[in-house]
C-alpha cells in the first residue's frame, strides 16, 4: 500500500472528511514519526508496533563488482518491531485452504523405493 492508497482508503472509510484534510492528517502523522526518529526517540503505536533507531558500527565491506575492500562508515538506521496484536493477526490460523507449498509438503509419500545413486 502506498501513501496515496492509504489516503484514499481513509477517505473512503470517513466520507465526512475532505480529501485534503485526510492528506494533511496522514502527512502530519508521518512527519511526526520521522521527526521523533531524527531525535532518536522511540515511537510506540500500541497493538501495531514500535519504531526506533539503531546504531550500526563502522565496518569493512566489499565491492561486489570488483571484490575491493571498502570502508563503510557508521550510521543510524530505522528499526521497526511489530506489536503483539499485529504479530498475532499476521500469524492467525484461518480455515483457508493450504497454500500450494504447504499442500506439496503434506502430499503422500511414494510407496516406490528410492533409486540408488549410479543405477539407471
Amino acid at each position: 500500500m502506498t501513501k496515496s492508497e492509504l489516503i484514499l482508503r481513509i477517505g473512503e472509510l470517513n466520507p465526512h472528511l475532505y480529501h485534503r484534510d485526510v492528506e494533511r492528517i496522514v502527512t502530519a502523522i508521518f512527519e511526526e514519526i520521522t521527526n521523533a526518529l531524527a531525535r532518536s526517540d522511540r515511537v510506540e503505536l500500541r497493538g501495531f508496533g514500535a519504531f526506533s533507531v539503531k546504531q550500526r558500527d563502522a565496518r569493512k565491506g566489499r565491492n561486489p563488482r570488483t571484490g575491493e575492500t571498502v570502508a563503510v562508515d557508521e550510521k543510524v538506521v530505522p528499526f521497526f518491531k511489530t506489536g503483539k496484536e499485529l504479530r498475532d493477526r499476521l500469524n492467525a490460523r484461518s480455515d483457508a485452504p493450504a497454500k500450494p507449498a504447504e499442500a506439496a509438503a503434506q502430499a503422500p509419500v511414494s510407496s516406490q523405493p528410492a533409486k540408488e545413486p549410479g543405477s539407471n
